[in-house]
């Protein structure tokens, strides 16, 4: 199934593309705090349709993950990384996607305070 998310402007704008049926609920120290809900896919399943230098990056710890926000209205949609298999991974913030009720998603608990 193919979704579209976007920042909360607009601004930052992009198309998944997959099987959505769970989310990763971390309880990292920014995770809980934004409260994200994440769907990881590989990198090649996502494709912006705004220009990538629109986006700010923050990354903390250990900064394997780059956070993607948007400088004007600060929400966060999407991030990007490398996953355990060495491969591009982008990290889906579903609550930023259109048309998804998070209530009818399986949440996996994640353990990122650990790291």
């Amino acid at each position: 199934m193919r979704y579209h998310g976007s920042c909360h402007c607009g601004r930052i704008a992009y198309d998944v593309e997959g099987e959505l049926t769970q989310v990763i609920e971390c309880n990292c120290s920014h995770c809980s705090r934004k409260g994200f809900l994440l769907w990881f896919v590989p990198r090649e399943q996502l494709t912006l349709t705004t220009p990538q230098s629109d986006m700010s990056r923050y990354t903390f710890n250990k900064h394997m993950i780059q956070h993607q926000f948007c400088p004007d209205c600060g929400c966060a949609p999407v991030s990007f990384g490398t996953g355990q298999d060495g491969k591009a991974m982008a990290a889906v913030n579903v609550r930023c996607l259109e048309n998804v009720d998070v209530a009818d998603l399986k949440r996996v608990q994640f353990d990122g305070r650990s790291f």
